[in-house]
């Protein structure tokens, strides 16, 4: 998975498409980040910080990309932006439809500068439809595709805002995919295409277990369904210590395998029961059972018995545990510690270094061909930083 020779040209910001192109980055892609001028990437300021002082989240998603930094308003960063046009395999931006458009930076004009380039607009809500000029954030996009609905842990309770930005991260892998088979394509054919991805649109798709039960009419609730909790072999139990254990014995031989470890023989005949009276009684005496080890113990105890038991950790345990540093998924370099790529492959890997705002302009726009004396006539026009 070698993509040395790709170029990137990154218009996105915060997270959703700085996550894609941090995979494209990763596999060893000249990732091109394209910042405004003036403020750059919001992500930059915003808190958590590092040590060094950049926001913690632009950090961890833009490793080993170049930042130029263009005013698209004015003539010469649109001049500039031409320019890098031409050497560009794939154009990404994240702008709300119509604002490229406007900035000169949309398909059907990138297209008269590289007819065989890659296009990619990724937004909340897609481009076309009655809600796609609406703004919103993750939030807005989970809830728009029912999946924050399902969250409630009762059928009547509040929904439950999830942990981790679902959406933004889920638009941004598909992004990357959809990104990467556009590129093989054109490897067939010669020709660039153009790539709509919504964000809400992904989510949805994450709902393949419940569609089928929506699309026939039946609407589906929150611990009312096979993998929300309505059944207690497939459900979340509070340990011994206050930590919590996750049970997922959907097949009967792992329900038959937990009986047989914690030597209670006596309810293996009830796994795959629809008596509510069953149900309940079972419910019970797993969350007793639980309540005699610590989370650790129940880990330990499953290690070698295919129980489908395992333990629920928070973030900071989650990137200390063996599992993900073996993985390669916890890399500490000489920078900030971060997150690897998802997949053991061979690859190039992206460079350590974050890119401060405009650190390299010069050096992409000169090799895009504009002179050092047009340079600097763009920069003192303010038009690039």
């Amino acid at each position: 998975m070698d993509l040395r020779g790709i170029r990137v040209l990154d218009l996105t910001r915060l997270l959703p498409g700085p996550y894609a192109t941090q995979l494209f980055a990763d596999l060893g892609a000249d990732v091109v980040k394209v910042e405004d001028a003036g403020t750059g990437d919001y992500a930059r300021h915003m808190p958590p910080r590092t040590d060094e002082g950049v926001g913690a989240v632009f950090d961890a998603v833009n490793r080993g990309k170049r930042s130029v930094g263009l005013d698209l308003k004015s003539e010469g960063g649109r001049e500039a932006l031409a320019a890098l046009v031409e050497e560009a395999d794939v154009v990404f931006e994240q702008f709300r439809p119509g604002v490229a458009e406007r900035l000169g930076a949309d398909y059907e004009t990138v297209r008269e500068h590289n007819p065989e380039v890659v296009y990619c607009s990724l937004t909340g809500y897609g481009q076309t439809g009655p809600e796609a000029q609406r703004a919103g954030h993750d939030l807005n996009y989970v809830g728009r595709a029912g999946l924050l609905d399902m969250t409630r842990p009762e059928t009547h309770a509040p929904p439950v805002m999830p942990g981790y930005q679902v959406a933004d991260l889920a638009g941004g892998l598909f992004a990357a995919f959809a990104i990467a088979s556009a590129l093989l394509a054109r490897e067939h054919t010669g020709e660039g295409t153009y790539v709509d991805v919504g964000m809400t649109d992904v989510v949805l798709s994450f709902s393949q277990a419940l569609a089928p039960q929506a699309l026939a009419g039946d609407d589906p609730r929150p611990r009312e369904t096979p993998l929300t909790g309505a059944y207690p072999w497939y459900d979340v139990y509070e340990a011994k210590d206050g930590n919590y254990v996750t049970f997922a014995a959907l097949e009967p031989p792992f329900w038959a395998a937990f009986c047989e470890a914690v030597e209670r023989e006596d309810l293996r005949s009830l796994h795959g029961t629809e008596d509510e009276a069953e149900l309940a009684a079972l419910r019970e005496a797993l969350a007793d059972t639980f309540l005699t080890r610590t989370r650790e113990e129940w880990v330990e105890a499953f290690r070698d018995v295919d129980g489908t038991v395992d333990g629920v950790y928070t973030p900071g345990e989650a990137v200390e545990h063996p599992q993900f540093v073996e993985r390669g998924m916890v890399e500490r370099g000489d920078g900030s510690p971060r997150l690897g790529f998802p997949a053991v492959v061979d690859r190039p890997g992206s460079g350590e270094w974050v890119p401060g705002h405009g650190e390299h302009t010069d050096e992409v726009l000169s090799e895009a061909g504009l002179s050092a004396e047009r340079l600097a006539a763009l920069r003192d026009a303010g038009a690039i930083r």
